[in-house]
């Protein structure tokens, strides 16, 4: 009776530890005070840049009716997926740098996650059906007209968004399905399936090969086809007469494969092994990675360097800041 009864209690106590689990504490950089206001001041910056900078694709795009071509209408999708990226992200970043310990409540943890993984896993279709057009309006310039008309534009958009939604739908209430018996402290910017899923007090075996075998399927592959992709923009640029022409091809190639390589880089290595023994803080830079850079950078590299967009963007000042002051 006596060893019944002390399973009964442990059981309880159990039970008692994991639904005390009502919030979880954000430690973000509390490991190193001296540093936490120079990264909020720096983050700040960084925030506010990419608002902006997205923020002026979008409208460009939907004001220009030139611009409403797959290509750029591509390019306003990544600006809406960089900007609602940030938007989930930081805030709460910026508050965890405020401060030596930030909690967070479950549902709201819950919410942040199930948004990082939309916008990231539309972002991840969305830059492969990217590659795709370019790939296509680069090597296959007479057919482009057919292979990328409206139709497949929109299919491509729909895809890449609805990809996104299935993946934080399966993997968001499944990681928050598993019990949270403490402590409760994510060493972590924000609530993020790795650092999160250490917290669980029950066997991840299954999730984590739902984990490794998704991100296989999804990230490496569509970042393997990206690579294959401009491997052959390279070789149809290569047969360009023209040097400045050629130049400027492999200029554009290279900054889009540098952002790329940086998002899908660093997001194979965190999710592919969610319990990986990698330190929290190399955890914490390799999210900032595809976070905070990949959203800052995207409007430079695929938009901003763009001639059309710089025209759009001149025209856009003189019509609504210098004329009406004229």
């Amino acid at each position: 009776m006596s060893i019944k009864t002390r399973q009964g209690s442990t059981e309880e106590m159990k039970r008692q530890n994991q639904s005390s689990v009502v919030e979880f504490i954000l430690l973000g950089f509390s490991n190193f005070p001296q540093l936490q206001q120079q990264l909020f001041a720096v983050f700040l910056v960084i925030y506010l840049v990419t608002l902006v900078g997205n923020a002026i694709i979008i409208v460009i795009i939907s004001l220009d009716q030139r611009l409403h071509v797959p290509m750029y209408l591509f390019l306003q999708n990544l600006s809406v997926v960089d900007l609602s990226f940030s938007a989930v992200i930081m805030p709460e970043m910026l508050v965890v740098l405020s401060t030596e310990k930030t909690t967070i409540s479950f549902a709201g943890c819950f919410a942040q996650m199930y948004f990082i993984l939309l916008f990231g896993g539309t972002e991840c279709f969305l830059l492969g059906a990217m590659a795709y057009d370019r790939f296509s309006a680069i090597c296959h310039p007479l057919n482009y007209p057919m292979i990328m008309n409206k139709k497949i534009f929109m299919k491509l958009v729909i895809f890449s968004w609805v990809s996104g939604i299935m993946v934080a739908t399966v993997q968001t209430p499944w990681v928050f399905s598993f019990p949270f018996c403490g402590p409760n402290e994510i060493n972590h910017l924000f609530c993020e399936t790795p650092p999160v899923l250490e917290l669980v007090c029950a066997d991840t075996f299954l999730f984590e090969i739902y984990a490794f075998t998704g991100t296989i399927l999804i990230i490496l592959v569509l970042f393997l086809l990206i690579l294959l992709s401009y491997l052959q923009i390279i070789f149809a640029i290569l047969k360009m007469p023209s040097t400045t022409g050629r130049q400027k091809a492999f200029s554009t190639c290279a900054s889009h494969l540098t952002s790329v390589t940086l998002f899908y880089g660093t997001a194979i290595m965190t999710y592919v092994q969610p319990k990986s023994d990698y330190s929290p803080e190399t955890k914490k830079l390799m999210s900032l990675s595809y976070s905070l850079l990949t959203p800052l950078l995207n409007p430079l590299i695929y938009s901003l360097r763009n001639s059309e967009m710089k025209r759009a963007l001149m025209k856009l000042w003189r019509r609504k800041v210098v004329l009406p002051t004229v």
